[in-house]
């Protein structure tokens, strides 16, 4: 199910149901974005870090091609990376070229961290002793500034933010003129983070759910709450899953390259309040992070189980 659309801050419509990019291999990822556009896909996730736009913008063309359909009719987000918060607009204009687009719908702040522009990697700088070279003076507040002033350029849409938590959240907002229209962060049955989904909500930011099936070989899939549902509605876990987020009124990007799964992510089932609730009981006993960056703890990133 491809036609679910949520409404941003902006007025705009994004479509429920995404297409991740993340870790798509080279090589595989122009296939993947084209038939998921062939096949009634209308989002699709990227970022500049992924090191694979050149390869989605090839999909998005040949996509479009094949399903008939413009560049207005697609939702494309992408972000900025941590090694360009002094230079947002470059890195978006890095993406576009890649992309082969004159905007983007969303451009996100990837991390609220700065890395060092001129450290020893260009994405990844570190320092001697091993760990990432952060520029520790520089506000995600600011970056987020500089991000404002891009609106006004229309190389994008809108604007949000990305693995922001609540205390982020928090120091955002009060000093910024524009709400983020989307916080994407991980979220799944033992990732609710329930404060920031109903943060966002209260504040008018919509959150975008990735790694929505947790780690590859999730215990999710095995969970029997989990498990009971997906027989009871005759689906495979995996669309249990990835209907938890939507039926939370969460967008969900799920990412794969074989164009079954992809056509199988498609189908979202609707979940009871009931369901929601049997759902919940995964994270009684404690929640589990996939995703966490090796600087969590210096930027108070809240812990990782």
């Amino acid at each position: 199910m491809t036609d679910i659309h949520f409404k941003l801050n902006t007025g705009a419509k994004i479509p429920a149901l995404g297409l991740g990019t993340w870790q798509s291999p080279e090589g595989q990822v122009r296939a993947a974005v084209a038939h998921a556009i062939k096949v009634g896909y209308r989002h699709i996730d990227c970022a500049y870090v992924y090191g694979n736009e050149n390869e989605v913008g090839e999909g998005i063309k040949e996509g479009l091609a094949a399903a008939g359909i413009s560049r207005a009719d697609l939702f494309i987000t992408t972000k900025l990376w941590c090694t360009y918060h002094t230079r947002a607009e470059q890195n978006l204009d890095m993406s576009l070229k890649s992309l082969g687009l004159d905007y983007v719908d969303l451009y996100l702040m990837h991390w609220p961290v700065a890395m060092n522009p001129n450290g020893n990697h260009e994405k990844f700088p570190k320092l001697p002793d091993g760990s990432r070279d952060l520029v520790r003076d520089r506000s995600h507040v600011d970056t987020y500034k500089d991000m404002e002033k891009l609106v006004k350029t229309g190389k994008v849409k809108a604007i949000g933010v990305s693995n922001y938590s609540k205390k982020f959240l928090e120091e955002l907002l009060p000093k910024v003129d524009t709400v983020p229209a989307v916080n994407q962060i991980e979220n799944h049955p033992l990732l609710p983070q329930q404060d920031v989904v109903d943060f966002c909500k209260e504040k008018g930011t919509l959150v975008t759910a990735y790694s929505p099936l947790g780690s590859t070989g999730s215990p999710l899939f095995q969970d029997p709450h989990v498990i009971k549902l997906a027989e009871q509605k005759g689906v495979n876990p995996g669309t249990i899953l990835l209907s938890y987020p939507i039926a939370r009124g969460v967008v969900v990007i799920p990412k794969s390259v074989t164009p079954s799964r992809i056509e199988d992510n498609k189908k979202i089932v609707a979940l009871s309040e009931d369901d929601l609730a049997s759902l919940a009981e995964i994270s009684k006993d404690g929640v589990t992070r996939y995703i966490y960056p090796e600087f969590g703890v210096d930027f108070g990133f809240p812990d990782k189980s």
